[in-house]
């Protein structure tokens, strides 16, 4: 909404004005005794004045104040005995430095913190570190030169798992220096970190009962294997956004050949040649590993003569039918086979035969690449598959048991062998001949190997165009999974893993996932509750070396098991196992089962590989080693609530009032990562959640739109960020530009269009409160006037700041903080700075130190204080600022911190919903009026005779005529006449909208318009009014908004008409001599106030003033010589014959130039 930004009789504020010159304004009617009152001025403190807005600085010595005077740890102290809010902070990785959407989800996190301290609760910020897992060992591997393969070999576990240790925590004090200066308030001083024995001890714990449960076991399954890591994934972690990516891979269509037997035998009727299988891959990788072939039971398929695009041989081959034009395109059926010559493009075939899946059940054929055969189990026939469809491919599916899931199930079912030709690096075994050692993908070659550039996909292709196998190649661009930490494709791989039974407990999960506050709820009932819906067992094993161990000891014989819950039991353990023998030592020796300081957890350490020399006894006396892989880092950080804690061992009473959290937040990302882990355990354990409410916040792309990254160059430095604007504009501005669960495009522009907009504008009307404060010597020292007393215009800035305080209160507490900011920036630029301090400023320049002023100071103060308390989650520093600057003078609250205070309570006996409505309107009126004077480039300072305004109804009349004198004020108008609808002066036109409307009506639409094209004004009333209009279209019932048509008025001649919703004005613009004069007049004001700011005059400085004549200006300046004068505090004014020598020449309009000269009285 633009409002009037030039004054109709404007007078310069920004003067450096000094108390010891304002003194004679204080008359002897002042309401308070004038001696009193100057004592006052001269003893009182006074408001801190700034030459200019600096939030960096400001931040800066906000932040020492914070520190010096602990105001963090008193804001807890504080609030010690009242309601807990449970908040649960997600552990970063200290191994990597932080970007800007580190920010984002920061400032989210603190945000709801701070609010909730405001309203007086309890919340315990304790940070964390997330230290195991492959983002820390590829960092090593990285740092080191060397790959998982060297580990125990150029390096020994133990050297490897301290440098990783130390890799962890490499950024810490990055972390920690972003977290400070963005004001994040987090306990950085006893953080989890999930390497500390205590924290390993709580997860085994955790592991114990599940086990207890009966959700623990293990399991030779296909599982998602990254070679570029070494290790298996779990589902949850393939699923995290960006896993799945298009990739173009050579596919092919082989022939499997039909072995000729007593079974396959009625399948060769009409065969001369060979017969084949057609079968297609999109791997044929995996084709070495090929031990069966599936098809639909009830599939139709057709045997097919044609010639083997390729070696041109003649060949007979079956596939589904279903897929026949894939291959054989219909045109091609009426070529003769006895003409086809070899090279031709287009070949002919000819059906000869028909048989469902069913009749191909247990056939043979050759193995296509026979590099080595199955140890166990039968191969190379024909089996029967669910799966099979005819989708795509030729409706035979190449069967792998060892590369996917499928794969391995059916053929356990069928008693089909397995054939794994590949090794866990991800190169062909020795086995594999001429392609031993070559890489599957060639994405797992280094960037500098000339082999990056082969694909190994192609060669077997060519082998096998070349023996007669291959019946068609191309180009196949398909979804491919990639691993989330390497960024290269991952495997589906056989792993004997541990798992967790997750899908015992699905329907729990999705059942208690319906009770949490998602934000946006979508994400809970798409992303994450579709997640549940197909939820499979996790896989927690990980053939790594830095992370928790399974605390799982097995047999030889793998008959005997232990779960070790706890430091004491496995100690004890130990103890058993010297007993017998098999042990000589106890690495646990020094550890007091009972004793819970840091110290005694320091003299042992659960990591590899020291618990792998721990060898312990089962009770017939057998070994027992230790399952020799880790747990799934995401295991880790799932169980934070309670490892936090130490918690079965300790803090017992704290995890139950700590449990579930009221509040997390985190990244879209850990919808599947974080998210997941913390409500299955929780499910699992406690049968509870984990959380109650979540933000999960969206992407922070570039301005472009694009995912940042170093790689691009378009990658935003948070500290270089912070330190140029400051943290409360870069939070302000993230928070407020765009819901936290939607995407930013994150652009500089838009930060400093923050600083300068908001914290500019609320800046610039705390620096006039205090200029003028400061010369009157107001220090909030009387009595509140009362709400009754005070003028119509305070109390309308103070209904709506009470209505604002109800909205921002309901908006942090619904966790919409972005609903919350932009209400407060509204406020401040609309209804403050550009309403309430422009209409009220000559109460606070002019007149005496009467009740009106001081009504005037006491609600701009009272506006101040309460946008900082309101600000404060979103803006920290400033919020303070401002809060300490208003306070130090008044010593109205007795906190020193706006952080120790409480959150504002809306007074309902305030908001006065008719008056917010009316100035409402005030403002949208004089916004229509200026922009029409902006249009036809009608000055404002040129005052025009009058405005209509069609009455609504009586109640709306009531309200205009309240608000007239303001209109008229505002927009520089003389009078204000009313008409009615039905004067025939307004002619209204209306048509449809067909953005808005297209896409909910479509074929519709031509009707609507019709429709709509024929409304009469009552009807467009009617809409204006009630906000919408129903029509049957069709039988259909339409609803019209307002947003779906487009409402004009006709001009009237003479007159420029506007419109803005329900609400019309015609203004007048014809402009008499006198009118002409007047204008002109305000303009010679308006040049000479500048004229005194230039030259340094003090705003009571009298003046005398010179102009020389000019015909066009003479009748204007003698019409309105009082006017001038007064306005410019002149004791004389003097047009002039002679020209002036030392005058300014001031640009009145474009044809209008005159010399003025401004001399003090002296």
């Amino acid at each position: 909404m633009n409002y009037i930004k030039e004054s109709v009789c404007p007078y310069p504020i920004t003067f450096v004005l000094t108390f010891f010159i304002f003194l004679h304004t204080f008359t002897e009617n002042c309401k308070y005794n004038q001696s009193n009152h100057l004592e006052r001025i001269y003893r009182m403190a006074k408001y801190q004045e700034y030459k200019n807005l600096n939030l960096t600085s400001l931040a800066e010595e906000t932040l020492k104040f914070w520190e010096e005077q602990n105001i963090f740890d008193k804001s807890l102290e504080s609030r010690a005995q009242g309601e807990k809010f449970v908040f649960y902070e997600g552990p970063p990785s200290a191994n990597g430095v932080p970007g800007i959407h580190h920010v984002m989800a920061r400032a989210i996190k603190d945000i709801v913190c701070r609010y909730q301290t405001l309203k007086g609760k309890y919340v315990s910020r304790k940070a964390g570190w997330d230290t195991h897992g492959l983002p820390v060992e590829i960092g090593v591997e990285k740092s080191l030169g060397i790959t998982k393969e060297d580990i125990g070999k150029k390096i020994t576990v133990e050297e490897y798992n301290q440098a990783c240790r130390t890799e962890v925590m490499k950024y810490k004090d990055l972390w920690d220096d972003l977290t400070v200066k963005m004001g994040y308030w987090v306990n950085l001083d006893d953080p989890y970190i999930t390497f500390d024995n205590k924290y390993i001890e709580s997860v085994w714990y955790l592991l114990s009962k599940l086990n207890e449960k009966g959700l623990m076991y293990k399991g030779y399954t296909i599982q998602p294997f990254s070679p570029a890591a070494g290790t298996g994934l779990s589902t949850h972690e393939l699923n995290q956004p960006g896993c799945y990516r298009d990739v173009k891979d050579t596919t092919l269509t082989a022939q499997f050949k039909v072995v000729r037997n007593e079974l396959s035998e009625k399948l060769f009727s009409e065969v001369d040649d060979e017969l084949f299988f057609l079968a297609w891959t999109t791997t044929p990788w995996t084709l070495p590993s090929n031990t069966a072939l599936a098809v639909g039971k009830k599939i139709e398929y057709i045997k097919v003569k044609t010639f083997n695009p390729y070696t041109y041989l003649p060949s007979t081959i079956i596939m589904a039918k279903p897929l026949m034009n894939s291959y054989f395109p219909e045109k091609n059926a009426e070529l003769l086979l006895e003409e086809y010559e070899p090279g031709q493009k287009a070949i002919p075939f000819k059906v000869i035969g028909e048989f469902t899946g069913a009749d191909l059940e247990g056939i043979r054929y050759e193995q296509l690449l026979p590099y080595a055969q199955p140890e166990e189990g039968d191969a190379f026939r024909v089996i029967l598959g669910d799966f099979v469809t005819t989708e795509d491919g030729t409706g035979i599916v190449h069967i792998a048991p060892s590369f996917g899931a499928d794969d391995f199930k059916v053929a356990q079912q069928n008693g089909i062998g397995a054939l794994t030709m590949v090794e866990p690096s991800g190169r062909f075994n020795d086995q594999m001949g001429e392609f031993a050692g070559r890489f599957v993908k060639s994405e797992y070659y280094a960037d500098e190997d000339p082999l990056r550039n082969e694909s190994v996909d192609i060669e077997i292709v060519i082998k096998l165009k070349t023996e007669n196998r291959a019946f068609k190649a191309e180009k196949h661009t398909h979804s491919y999974p990639h691993c989330w930490r390497t960024d290269k494709p991952i495997l589906y791989y056989p792993l004997d893993s541990w798992f967790i039974k997750t899908t015992a407990m699905k329907d729990r999960m999705i059942e208690l996932n319906k009770t949490i506050n998602w934000k946006p709820k979508a994400t809970g009932e798409g992303r994450f509750g579709n997640w549940l819906e197909n939820l499979l067992d996790w896989n927690l094993s990980r053939s790594r070396f830095w992370g928790i161990p399974l605390p799982i000891w097995t047999s030889e014989d793998k008959s005997e098991q232990i779960f070790v819950g706890s430091a004491e039991q496995l100690k004890a353990e130990i103890e058993k196992s010297i007993a017998a023998g098999v042990m000589t030592e106890n690495p646990m020796g020094n550890f007091v089962p009972g004793d819970m300081s840091k110290e005694n957890y320091e003299t042992f350490d659960f990591h590899r590989p020291y618990v792998d020399k721990i060898i312990l006894v089962s009770e017939s006396g057998q070994k027992m080693f230790r399952e020799p892989d880790l747990i799934d880092v995401w295991f880790d950080s799932g169980s934070m609530p309670y490892a936090q804690l130490h918690y079965p061992f300790e803090n017992k009473e704290l995890f139950e009032t700590n449990f579930p959290a009221d509040f997390i937040a985190e990244g879209v990302d850990q919808t599947r990562g974080w998210f997941f882990t913390l409500h299955a355990i929780a499910t699992m354990l406690f049968d509870n959640v984990a959380f109650k409410n979540v933000v999960s916040n969206g992407l922070v792309l570039d301005k472009a739109g694009n995912k940042m990254s170093k790689r691009l160059g378009n990658a935003v430095d948070p500290f270089e960020t912070l330190g140029k604007y400051g943290p409360d504009a870069t939070r302000w501005y993230m928070i407020t530009n765009a819901q936290p669960w939607d995407n930013l495009k994150f652009d500089l522009a838009g930060i400093d269009e923050v600083r300068r907009k908001f914290f500019g504008t609320l800046h610039n009307t705390y620096a006039f409160f205090a200029l003028y404060a400061n010369i009157d010597g107001f220090n909030y020292s009387e009595e509140d006037i009362t709400f009754e007393n005070r003028p119509e215009i305070d109390r309308w800035i103070l209904s709506e700041l009470n209505s604002l305080i109800k909205e921002v209160d309901e908006s942090y507490a619904n966790y919409e903080p972005t609903r919350a900011g932009r209400a407060i920036a509204r406020f401040v630029d609309e209804h403050l700075s550009n309403w309430f301090v422009r209409l009220s400023r000559r109460r606070f320049w002019k007149g005496d130190y009467t009740e009106d002023k001081i009504s005037a100071y006491q609600t701009l103060y009272n506006c101040l204080e309460t946008v900082a308390l309101l600000s404060s989650p979103i803006a920290p520093f400033y919020s303070d600022h401002l809060f300490r600057d208003l306070n130090k003078v008044s010593g109205k609250r007795s906190e020193e911190s706006i952080h120790l205070c409480e959150m504002p309570l809306a007074n309902e006996s305030m908001i006065d919903k008719d008056l917010e409505e009316r100035m409402e309107m005030a403002q949208q009126y004089s916004s229509m009026v200026l922009s029409l004077r902006k249009k036809n480039k009608i000055r404002v300072r040129q005052p025009l005779n009058k405005v209509m305004i069609p009455i609504l109804d009586e109640h709306f009349k009531d309200q205009v005529e309240k608000i007239t004198d303001l209109i008229l004020s505002e927009v520089n108008v003389k009078t204000l006449e009313f008409m009615t609808e039905d004067s025939g002066l307004l002619v209204k036109k209306i048509k449809a909208n067909f953005k808005a409307l297209g896409p909910r009506y479509g074929k519709l639409m031509k009707q609507i318009a019709a429709a709509i094209a024929q409304f009469n004004n009552d009807d467009i009333k009617k809409l204006e009014t009630v906000g919408q209009y129903s029509l049957n279209i069709a039988g259909e019932e339409v609803v019209i908004e307002l947003g779906d048509v487009e409402i004009t008025t006709d001009d009237i001649p003479g007159w420029l008409i506007a419109s803005q919703g329900a609400l019309t004005i015609a203004l007048d613009i014809t402009i008499t001599d006198e009118l002409r004069e007047e204008g002109l007049a305000r303009d010679i004001v308006n040049k000479i106030q500048g004229i005194r700011k230039d030259t340094g005059l003090e705003v009571t400085d009298q003046i005398e003033i010179f102009i020389e004549k000019h015909a066009d200006t003479e009748g204007a300046i003698k019409n309105n010589y009082s006017y001038i004068c007064s306005e410019t505090l002149a004791n004389k004014l003097e047009l002039t014959d002679t020209a002036l020598t030392n005058g300014e020449m001031v640009e009145l309009s474009d044809s209008i130039n005159v010399k003025i000269k401004v001399e003090k009285v002296s």
